[in-house]
This record gives structure tokens, sequence and C-alpha cells, in this order.
């Protein structure tokens, strides 16, 4: 017997493990069925997923380190609740980032970025006005990552993917019409610096508009409010 190669079969069977629990918390998460003020405990969960404590202990500490859990001692992990001071602070640190990427980026962003926005914006637009709030989040995604994509700061990516996911994902909330439309509007406004070569606009707009807490904040305050009544009204229509 090789008790090297058993033990690093061992742990890489209980990475794989830990890393299925995960998507498994996750998914649980994004579809409400464990919910925002919830408290995972770690015994029951063992028990219903026929998993020991170790590799599901694993998961929730990544979830917390991406702030989608918290431990509460002698309680277990508590799925925390987005205060709208929690919103307003993630999206002050998403512009912060985002902006310093448009900036530090701006002169690599050629033609064929700039088609890709544009069809992106325009998919995005349509998707919004068919109710395709699924797909229209998918493209927005995709349009935030033609810039993000082309900086190298690999912290920056594992900063702002998870404060996206917390802001929307988890669980997903219903959208509002008139705010995705205006956001369109700002990735056009956007698209218009980079063809005229204005990177302070560009970066102005992101920061002090685009992810700006006091320039949307009734819509952020609507899309938040009677949040339980609204994600439980989501999910039903799911």
């Amino acid at each position: 017997m090789n008790y090297f190669l058993d033990k690093k079969e061992n742990m890489i069977e209980i990475q794989l493990l830990r890393g299925q629990i995960y998507d498994f918390l996750r998914q649980e998460m994004f579809y409400g069925r464990i919910k925002p003020g919830s408290f995972v405990n770690l015994s029951q969960m063992s028990k219903l997923l026929g998993v020991s404590k170790t590799p599901l202990r694993d998961a929730l500490i990544q979830l917390e380190s991406e702030g989608f859990v918290e431990i509460q001692p002698r309680k277990g992990f508590l799925v925390k609740k987005l205060s709208i001071e929690d919103v307003k602070n993630i999206l002050e640190v998403i512009g912060a980032l985002e902006s310093s990427v448009i900036l530090s980026v701006f002169d690599l962003l050629d033609k064929q970025h700039i088609d890709t926005l544009e069809k992106l914006n325009r998919e995005m637009i349509a998707a919004v006005e068919r109710e395709d709030f699924e797909t229209y989040y998918r493209l927005n995604i995709d349009f935030h990552d033609v810039f993000l994509h082309l900086n190298q700061n690999a912290e920056i990516h594992r900063i702002v993917t998870p404060l996206k996911q917390r802001l929307y994902d988890f669980p997903r909330r219903p959208y509002i019409k008139e705010w995705e439309l205006i956001n369109c509007d700002e990735h056009r406004q956007l698209i218009s610096y980079i063809i005229n070569k204005k990177p302070a606009k560009a970066v102005d707009l992101w920061y002090n508009s685009h992810w700006s807490f006091k320039a949307y904040e009734e819509f952020i305050r609507e899309f938040y409010a009677d949040s339980d009544k609204k994600i439980a009204s989501h999910l039903d229509w799911k």
C-alpha cells in the first residue's frame, strides 16, 4: 500500500466532494430553498446529504469567505440578509473597481470589443422588452466581462464576482423593467465614450451613475423592499 498515494487520492476525493456540496448549497440559496436569515445546521445537513461534516464545513467556510454566510457560535452558519447599507457598500466597491478597470484597459478596447458591446446591449434591450430577465442577466454579466477580462488583476475578479452574486443571485429577485432600460442606455453611453476616446467621461459615468446608490436610490429601495415576499412570488412563478 502506498500511503502517500492513498492520502493524495483521499484529498482529491474530499476536494471534489466539497465542491459538489458548495455547488448544491449555492443552488439551494439561488432558488430560495435556503433562505436569507436562516441557519444551516451542520448535523442536519450532513445527514440530509449523507456526508461527513468536514467537507460540508469546508464548503460553508468558502461561502463565508465570499460573504454569503456567517458563523454564529453554537448556532451554525447564518445565511446573510442584505440590508440597504450592505447594498450601498457593495455598489460603492464594485463601482470603484470596475471604474478603475475601465481606465486601465481603455486603450485596449478596439473595434471588435465595441462591436461585441453593441451586440450584447441590443440583445439586452430585446430581452428586457420581452421580459426575459434570465437572459438579460446573463447578457449583462457578459457585457461587463468584455472589459473586466482585459484586466489581468485576478484579485479584482475574485472580489467583484461574488459581490454581484450577493446583490442579484442569492436568491434571484424579480427585475424592474424601467431601471434595466436605463442600465442599457448607460451601456450605450459607455460605448459612445469608448468610440470617441473619452476615458474620463466613461469613468465618471460608471462610478457616479451606473453603480451609484445615490443616482438610483429609489429603484434600489424598491428592488430590495419586501424582499422575502418578492422572492417567494418570483420563485412561485419560476
